[in-house]
């Protein structure tokens, strides 16, 4: 890699600080074995999921990372690390890059950093496994229209037990 002066060091540090405080899900990989290809290849894939990968230095990954949730990774910073940054959807980050890695196995997940949180690379393949954000919200809204429902169709029954009660009573005093 070329002798990067101050300037540029400030820069691509504060880029990519300010990469890390918008994103929701960090992915870091080690890329050693790849060829420029490859790499080539896995950035098109993530492109086109509106996810980026960065190769960057560990001591400019360390600044950047300061005052940022990725703050606590800081201890995956060795060796080559390539990032994969998503700012949308975090469980779409980790698919795409899981799912290249599954196709190009030297392409090693290191760990990463989801919604503020740390995660191995085991934890990493676990949230892969995660249906999309919209499905998730489906289910949430279900399991809250459920009891909601459920509610409603109590009141309604209790509400014509009254009135069949009122209509009995009713009858009755006509009679009498």
């Amino acid at each position: 890699m070329n002798k990067l002066n101050k300037q540029e060091k400030s820069r691509i540090v504060s880029e990519l600080q300010d990469k890390f405080g918008k994103a929701k899900g960090i992915v870091f990989t080690d890329y050693r074995g790849l060829n420029v290809e490859e790499l080539t290849g896995l950035r098109i894939s993530l492109r086109s999921s509106a996810v980026e990968y960065k190769v960057v230095k560990n001591t400019l990954a360390k600044r950047a990372a300061e005052g940022t949730p990725v703050d606590a990774a800081k201890d995956i910073f060795s060796g080559p690390i390539g990032i994969a940054i998503g700012y949308d959807d975090p469980v779409l980050v980790v698919k795409k890059v899981l799912e290249y890695s599954k196709t190009n196995e030297k392409l090693e997940i290191k760990g990463g950093v989801v919604e503020g949180g740390v995660y191995t690379p085991a934890q990493i393949k676990a949230i892969s496994e995660l249906p999309p954000r919209e499905v998730q919200l489906a289910m949430l809204v279900g399991a809250m229209q459920s009891p909601l429902s459920k509610l409603a169709g109590l009141l309604n029954s209790t509400l014509t037990q009254f009135m069949y009660a009122m209509e009995g009573l009713k009858q009755k005093k006509e009679t009498s």
